[in-house]
């Protein structure tokens, strides 16, 4: 869920976690920590009591624990080795959908410099302990009303400054997705033009809890699982999905444990330099 070393919305630390965010009743920072085999919770804000209440669904702890089908010998160990990688169904669809819109055809470090730009001009300071820093994603209702003169600054192009602003002020339509079938929550998370299934996948495993959602359209997940599941230097979208295939109904855990496992295709020619589209 963080965004980036700089994600001033999420901190971590060894066995311990804070996370500011809002919730129907209000904003929220909640605090975990690991301590053996037990998880302890603390939360501060108007929205504190709805989010400890809500903690099993919303790190997927309500889950029935799947296991992997057996397939590609690396899936399986690695399957065994990252037990705890899956997927969260955090609810909060916006805080999911303005970061993939900000990462939308541009490289990761310009949509973590514009997503750290958006939560420190516009955010507010959390609730709780002062000595965090952490600051909340910024309202909905403050982004859309923002010209796109104010996103100009913070490395946005007029296209993906719009998308957001449409898509904030339709936040309520976008939120109701987490009361829908999956189908057709991902059919609303597509409907507006700028909104495809990239972005519909990159939500729904981080808001709707979606195990199976594959993030067709990714620059570099399908190289990664062609070259981890059949060495292949390079795939296509139709080949990843293909190697998909045996996991259907878990596929998002396994493109996780394919991340997580820290190998990564052999690379090729200049790496994609990232644009300061607010010095145009």
């Amino acid at each position: 869920m963080r965004r980036g070393t700089g994600d001033a919305t999420l901190r971590l630390a060894p066995g311990r976690a804070w996370q500011a965010t809002r919730t129907p009743d209000g904003a929220a920072t909640l605090a975990l920590e690991i301590r053996g085999d037990e998880l302890f919770a603390e939360a501060w804000g108007p929205g504190a009591d709805r989010i400890l209440d809500d903690l099993p669904r919303r790190f997927g702890l309500d889950l029935d624990v799947v296991a992997v089908a057996p397939g590609h010998r690396l899936v399986t160990d690695l399957a065994r080795r990252h037990r705890g990688v899956g997927v969260t169904r955090s609810g909060a669809v916006l805080e999911s959908l303005i970061p993939a819109i900000l990462e939308q055809k541009v490289t990761g470090d310009e949509a973590r410099r514009a997503f750290r730009g958006l939560v420190r001009v516009y955010g507010e300071p959390a609730p709780g302990p002062a000595e965090l820093g952490l600051r909340l994603p910024p309202a909905p209702a403050v982004l859309a009303a923002l010209p796109y003169e104010a996103y100009h600054p913070l490395g946005l192009e007029r296209r993906r400054a719009e998308l957001i602003r449409r898509v904030a002020g339709r936040a309520a339509w976008f939120e109701a997705v987490t009361d829908l079938p999956l189908p057709e929550a991902h059919a609303r998370l597509t409907a507006l033009p700028g909104l495809g299934p990239w972005t519909a996948a990159e939500v729904a495993t981080r808001a709707l809890g979606d195990r199976d959602a594959v993030s067709v359209g990714d620059f570099h997940l399908k190289d990664l699982v062609a070259w981890l599941l059949a060495r292949e230097p390079r795939g296509d979208d139709a080949r990843m999905l293909e190697l998909l295939e045996p996991y259907r109904g878990h596929r998002a855990i396994v493109t996780r444990l394919l991340e997580a496992s820290g190998l990564r295709p052999p690379t090729y020619g200049p790496r994609l330099q990232p644009r300061r589209i607010e010095a145009i």
